[in-house]
């Protein structure tokens, strides 16, 4: 069998390549969209797995960054152009929930480290406001060079997940990536002992994490309302 957690296009290669080895995948994107099963509740074929969002989150995303930093209206978006299904969701999502916050999208295409650099280097001279860090996996690799960017150019951030809020990231919010790694592994161990993909339907996350550094909000002179840190799953100090 075959396990892809996080890899939409290795789920999709393997999908493509072949109908027999059993494969169990975990994306963020819609399994049924991106083509990988018929249903959620009878996924059919050789393929099963967990859908653990990610792109349907980015209205809230923008909602929390709007209670915090109420003052900021251009966001900076960035995104994998690697990961085309990710960063078109992402940006469609980011200006559909802009219209409603009365906020301005400036989405920003990186793939690499350098790009990352030049895309902070880019959004500095646009002046934006905030930076919303779309969901992606290579960016997830780089959230220690996005925290350390931020910093240095005082820009406050949203991210999809809490490893990078303990990396220093403002806030995050997102599903719990560990738990989504180990329901495929799940899956994995119950397709080894002869479960069929077929019979196990798709699995979608359920749980949600909100976390707040406050020793970035602070240096960002940044004061966090007692309400929405009562909210918050992880304050990290």
């Amino acid at each position: 069998m075959i396990a892809t957690p996080g890899f939409p296009p290795g789920a999709l290669a393997v999908k493509a390549a072949t109908s027999t080895i059993p494969l169990v995948f975990g994306v963020g994107d819609d399994p049924v969209k991106l083509g990988l099963v018929a249903s959620l509740a009878r996924p059919d074929g050789n393929v099963t797995g967990i859908n653990f969002f990610v792109h349907e989150l980015v209205t809230k995303r923008l909602g929390l960054m709007r209670e915090l930093v109420p003052k900021a209206v251009r966001i900076a978006v960035v995104v994998n152009p690697g990961n085309a299904a990710a960063a078109e969701a992402t940006i469609r999502e980011a200006r559909a929930a802009a219209i409603t916050l009365g906020m301005e999208i400036l989405p920003f295409s990186t793939s690499s480290i350098g790009e990352i650099d030049a895309a902070f280097a880019a959004i500095a001279s646009e002046r934006a406001d905030a930076l919303l860090i779309g969901g992606d996996g290579l960016l997830q690799s780089r959230r220690g060079q996005f925290a350390t960017l931020a910093a240095r150019d005082k820009l406050p951030s949203m991210a999809p997940s809490r490893e990078f809020s303990v990396a220093g990231t403002l806030m995050s919010y997102g599903t719990n990536v560990p738990d989504m790694f180990r329901q495929v592994g799940i899956y994995a161990g119950s397709i080894v002992k002869g479960a069929k993909p077929a019979d196990l339907p798709v699995l979608q996350s359920t749980k949600f994490e909100f976390a707040i550094n406050l020793q970035t909000a602070r240096a960002l002179g940044i004061s966090v309302p007692p309400t929405l840190l009562a909210r918050a799953d992880e304050v990290i100090e």
